[in-house]
């Protein structure tokens, strides 16, 4: 079972240099070169993903860094068109990929099934150490190479439009998606749902034992490297607890960055954030045709998501 830690009962960490969080002197690409990252030391591999029902998703392989990754990905519609994509990231264990096609409840839908139903092609890849995949969890680093790779191959689909492949996650999935955007502007925009601002708020979990390198640490930490955002990105929560809302806060106040937005969606929380939020940002992506990307939220429109459920 994937476990899900929330930010409330853990408080925010206070870090260091903030104004240097924004703007620092290099990208995070540029930091993590020749630095070999630490990774989990005893083998956590949870077995083979569960096989999807037919014609609802495929379980595919695709080749990341370290060797054949698994992956769900929605079959070809067969309408000789190219469509939008999205790559979706969960939370909690998000190296592992298990069922995502069971309906969930409205206030919890972790499934991303908003992005299926409107016929926008979904992955959701399993990354290392995550179900029988090579390699070990380095808890937010090698991962972002995987989900680049894992675009590598949405994009040779021939039924997946190359220019328009988005991003997008949930809880720690929301900080992997924001890390990848701080990385490479590969995606057209990245969506991040409930993120954490530096590594340590997890207490320590979904990092590898021990690790204790501030290096490291800046490394796995979105706030570092607002600066380094290329590419529109929307880091989005609700206010209702138990919520990420003040890491969102944290991470406006640290940011200029005129691409990253921050927003707060009212009388939603962590989870009930996802239905509604998945099932807007769908429709943003169905309209966002022309040749730039020209998606935006209005504070008007967020805050009628929950009471227009």
């Amino acid at each position: 079972m994937k476990r899900f830690v929330i930010l409330s009962s853990l408080g925010l960490v206070a870090l260091a240099g903030q104004s240097a969080c924004a703007a620092p002197d290099r990208t995070l690409a540029e930091a993590r070169t020749g630095v070999v990252a630490h990774a989990a030391e005893t083998d956590t591999r949870d077995g083979p993903a569960e096989k999807p029902p037919a014609g609802v998703l495929n379980l595919v392989k695709y080749t990341a860094p370290l060797g054949a990754m698994a992956a769900y990905v929605t079959p070809d519609p067969g309408d000789g068109r190219r469509h939008p994509a999205i790559i979706w990231i969960t939370g909690g264990d998000s190296a592992s990929i298990g069922d995502v096609w069971r309906p969930r409840p409205a206030d919890n839908d972790q499934s991303a099934r908003a992005f299926r139903a409107a016929g926008i092609v979904t992955m959701y890849p399993s990354l290392r150490g995550g179900n029988d995949n090579p390699g070990h969890r380095e808890g937010f680093y090698g991962e972002v190479n995987d989900i680049l790779a894992a675009a590598d191959y949405l994009a040779q689909l021939p039924w997946v439009d190359p220019k328009r492949i988005y991003l997008g996650g949930h809880s720690t999935g929301g900080t992997l998606t924001l890390l990848v955007a701080e990385y490479a502007p590969r995606f057209r925009a990245v969506f991040s749902f409930g993120p954490v601002a530096d590594a340590r708020q997890y207490g320590g979990d979904f990092l590898p034992e021990g690790l204790k390198d501030p290096t490291e640490l800046r490394l796995r930490s979105p706030a570092y490297w607002l600066s380094s955002i290329g590419t529109p990105v929307f880091v989005l929560e609700g206010t209702v607890s138990p919520s990420n809302a003040d890491v969102v806060d944290q991470l406006r106040r640290l940011s200029s960055n005129p691409l990253a937005h921050f927003q707060l969606i009212p009388g939603a929380s962590h989870f009930s954030v996802l239905a509604p939020g998945t099932a807007l940002i769908a429709r943003k992506i169905l309209a966002d045709t022309e040749a730039a990307p020209n998606i935006a939220f209005s504070d008007a429109e967020l805050a009628a998501l929950i009471r227009g459920q």
